[in-house]
């Protein structure tokens, strides 16, 4: 390829890239379904401007690679031992119940053994790409179901070597001549690779990384970052391995090291843009000629495939301990079919297991489930979740007849303040409307009722009538001010401590009559503050005493600016009066003091 043609083809994959993306994510639809609909734009069933697909998708499969690394990079390898049981027993049961579905079906539809036992397992494999990244953009990887998601995406890729390993066992060759050391073989050299690796990672690869940032050269140490990830993915796609699984090993063995922040800033921006190539080569590799023959039939077999898919996962995720609400959005994020069956269907095609028509149509039903994918996952997250909140919701009925104190609220802020209050054997209600923070919280052994404090006959029930304190610790502003004004109305004996997400939450609640409220920052913040003083050669008495004298001249602030909130420019005229009278005031009492 001329030099003149590869800037060209540059040129248009970051010019579909640019406009497809954020137009994509305007209309709520997400990244990845952007970058897919620029690749069906550009390639060779749109406009044509790009042709070679499979090589671009190969160069594309470094997107995979280079995020499994940043992801084992986040994963310290006694946080991985911690997790053996989500990645071997629910991401084991995944793969095996899946297969098995998908096996028996193809049975059905008359495939040779072998074929359906391929069939199987390529559709039980996900997309590590489509999932984390949807995932990442919804801030949800490290909720419940975002953790047990990695983790059976992380079983599917260590089950990639022993599948690739049966293929030449069960392919047209004897079974004899694949006994004759060919498995053996490479299950021997994957072992070493692996063992390699582990011991490089351990023992040779941070000396590496220091000798190289002694040169204080930016470039030379992005450089090297690359050079390991590339360099990685390369031996394991020679020996024949999965080359995210290798990437995601040395990941984890340099999650300890001290230079594990600077490398995960140098790849990330690598990360972003091959991840979205390969968005936009999948997005070109849909056959729309097969799909035009038979569109009833393609769609339905994806769909099918999909749903059926989403199914198992769903109920997966209950066994495993998941809320209804958890185990649907693991259904929806795990339910297209992974790139892994595009690599596994090629190499069944190879070994004459599979013909070229029904390996051209696998390819494109994965391809479809990969491009539907974020649609089913915004129709989860809009339609079916607000479907589900307008439904009818049938909450716990309280059994403690009566208690003096009420909290609304279990996030992190209610939790603290419910564990230190049954600490001393004071009698507390806790009512929670987010049923996955509930069943979490069951599971640790707290006690907490599923009901929304919105609700007049809920707080009824929780014994709002004869109770001394409510606690309103719910993090949302808008249902936070709607739970205070029904106890304001219908309870007014009630004595209300409320939190606060900022200043204009707790200008709302001061409009209700609330008298106790705390800021959620406020108290740490002036912790941090105190630690500082000291370290600045502050005597501790001292410091606390300033920071005492700061949290009171700001709480009179706040009362001086709830009187004049209603006026935008007398507010913003005395709030900067009042931050310069407030270092004066401070340097004067520091002066008096010394």
């Amino acid at each position: 390829m001329h030099l003149d043609q590869w800037l060209l083809g540059f040129i248009v994959f970051m010019l579909a890239a640019v406009i497809s993306v954020p137009l994509s994510k305007r209309l709520g639809l997400g990244s990845v379904l952007g970058y897919l609909i620029a690749g069906s734009i550009i390639g060779p069933w749109g406009l044509r401007l790009i042709s070679d697909v499979e090589a671009i998708m190969h160069f594309a499969e470094l997107g995979v690679v280079f995020l499994l690394f940043i992801i084992g990079l986040e994963l310290k390898p006694q946080r991985l031992w911690v997790m053996r049981k989500a990645v071997f027993g629910t991401g084991g049961g995944q793969v095996f119940a899946t297969s098995l579905v998908f096996f028996a079906f193809a049975l059905l539809l008359q495939f040779p053994w072998k074929t359906a036992f391929l069939i199987g397992i390529g559709l039980s494999m996900s997309s590590t790409a489509f999932a984390l990244q949807m995932l990442s953009e919804k801030n949800q990887i490290n909720t419940e179901y975002g953790r047990l998601s990695f983790s059976i995406l992380l079983f599917q890729d260590i089950a990639v070597i022993p599948v690739m390993a049966m293929v030449p066992i069960i392919g047209a060759q004897s079974v004899e001549h694949a006994s004759n050391g060919e498995v053996l073989n490479f299950f021997l050299l994957s072992t070493a690779a692996i063992l390699g690796l582990i011991f490089g990672g351990r023992y040779l690869l941070r000396p590496i990384f220091r000798f190289v940032a002694q040169t204080r050269i930016k470039e030379i140490f992005t450089a090297s970052s690359l050079l390991l990830v590339v360099g990685i993915a390369y031996l394991m796609n020679l020996i024949g391995l999965s080359m995210a699984l290798g990437a995601f090993i040395a990941g984890v063995l340099l999650a300890d090291s001290e230079y594990r922040h600077e490398i995960e800033t140098d790849i990330d921006p690598f990360k972003g843009l091959l991840l979205g190539l390969f968005f936009m080569s999948v997005g070109m590799s849909v056959n729309f000629g097969l799909l035009f023959e038979n569109p009833f039939m393609v769609l339905g077999v994806t769909l099918g495939i999909m749903v059926l898919k989403a199914i198992i996962i769903y109920f997966i995720g209950r066994i495993s301990g998941l809320g209804n609400e958890a185990g649907k959005n693991i259904s929806v994020t795990l339910l297209q079919v992974g790139e892994f069956a595009f690599v596994l269907f090629a190499v069944a095609h190879q070994s004459q297991l599979m013909d070229a028509p029904l390996v051209e149509l696998l390819i494109l039903v994965v391809s479809l489930s990969m491009a539907l994918t974020p649609l089913f996952f915004n129709f989860n997250e809009i339609y079916i979740k607000k479907m589900s909140h307008s439904a009818p919701t049938e909450y716990d009925e309280v059994s403690v007849e009566e208690a003096p104190v009420i909290v609304a609220g279990l996030g992190r802020f209610g939790q603290i303040v419910l564990r230190l209050l049954r600490t001393y054997d004071i009698d507390v209600i806790a009512l929670e409307h987010n049923s996955e923070q509930v069943d979490l919280l069951r599971k640790f052994g707290v006690t907490v009722y599923y009901g929304d404090a919105t609700r007049l006959d809920l707080l009824k029930n929780a014994g709002a009538e004869k109770a001394k304190v409510f606690i309103l610790a719910i993090d949302n502003v808008t249902d936070s001010i709607k739970t205070a004004l029904l106890v304001r109305q219908h309870f007014p004996h009630l004595k209300i401590f409320a939190r606060a997400r900022n200043r204009q939450h707790a200008f709302e609640l001061m409009d209700l009559g609330v008298e106790v409220i705390h800021r959620e920052t406020l108290g740490s913040s002036l912790a941090m503050a105190e630690d500082l003083l000291v370290e600045f050669g502050f005597d501790k008495v001292n410091a606390k005493s300033i920071v005492h004298n700061f949290k009171q001249k700001d709480q009179e602030i706040l009362q001086e600016q709830f009187l004049r909130r209603h006026d935008e420019k007398e507010m913003i005229n005395y709030s900067k009066q009042a931050a310069q009278q407030l270092i004066q005031t401070m340097r004067q009492d520091q002066k008096t003091r010394s």
